[in-house]
C-alpha cells in the first residue's frame, strides 16, 4: 500500500482537488490518497469553487473536511505532492525526514516525464513504477529546470480556481502518461 498525500496551505482549495482527482487517473487499490494543509483550517469544508469543479468531474466532495499537516501525517506518506516551492520548503522544514519524497506537483510531473523518456520507469504495478521514479528523483531533482507553482485560488474569482484545476489535471495527466501501467488510468 502506497500513500499519496496532497498538501496546500489551508487544505480547502488545491489539495482536496488533488486528492479527489488523482483516482480519476489511477484506478489502483494499492494507492491511498489523503490531503492536509501546512496552515490547515481544521474541519473546514472544501471551498465551494473547488467543490463545484469537482462536481463537474462527477466527484462528490461534500463530506470533505480539512486538516492541518502534523508530523505523523507527513511521515505516514510515501509521496507528498504540494503546489508551491514555499509549501515544499515549509513541509521539509517541519519534517526533515520527508524531504526525499516531497515534491511540488509540477516538479514531480516533470521528473516522471523525464524518467519515462529515458526508460528509467520500471515495475509491473503502479506502486513499483512510482517507487522507481522516487528512487531516481534525488539524482534528477536539481538537474531539471524548476517547474512553476500552481497558484493559490483562495479568495479569488472562479477563473483562478478553474486555472488551478486545469493545472492539477495537466500535471496528473503527465504523471499518468509517464507511469503508464496497463489500465492504470482512465481517460479524463
Amino acid at each position: 500500500m502506497m500513500k499519496v498525500l496532497f498538501v496546500c496551505t489551508g487544505n480547502i482549495c488545491r489539495s482536496p482537488m488533488g486528492e479527489y482527482l488523482f483516482p480519476l487517473f489511477f484506478n489502483d487499490s494499492g494507492l491511498v490518497m489523503d490531503s492536509a494543509g501546512v496552515q490547515g483550517l481544521p474541519a473546514s469544508p472544501i471551498d465551494p469553487s473547488s467543490e463545484r469543479l469537482l462536481q463537474a468531474d462527477g466527484i462528490d466532495a461534500s463530506a470533505f473536511r480539512s486538516k492541518r499537516l502534523v508530523p505523523q501525517i507527513a511521515r505516514s506518506a510515501d509521496l507528498i505532492l504540494c503546489f508551491s516551492t514555499h509549501q515544499r520548503n515549509e513541509i521539509v522544514r517541519q519534517n526533515p525526514t520527508v524531504g526525499r519524497r516531497t515534491f511540488t506537483l509540477n516538479d514531480f510531473a516533470n521528473i516522471c516525464s523525464y524518467c519515462a523518456q529515458h526508460h528509467l520507469v520500471s515495475g509491473d504495478t503502479l506502486e513499483q513504477r512510482l517507487a522507481s521514479v522516487l528512487e531516481q528523483a534525488p539524482m534528477l531533482r536539481n538537474t531539471l529546470p524548476p517547474a512553476s507553482d500552481i497558484a493559490d485560488p483562495f479568495r479569488k474569482d472562479f477563473a483562478a480556481f478553474e486555472q488551478a484545476h486545469a493545472e492539477i489535471l495537466q500535471a496528473l495527466g503527465t504523471i499518468a502518461d509517464a507511469l503508464d501501467v496497463k489500465g492504470a488510468h482512465a481517460s479524463v
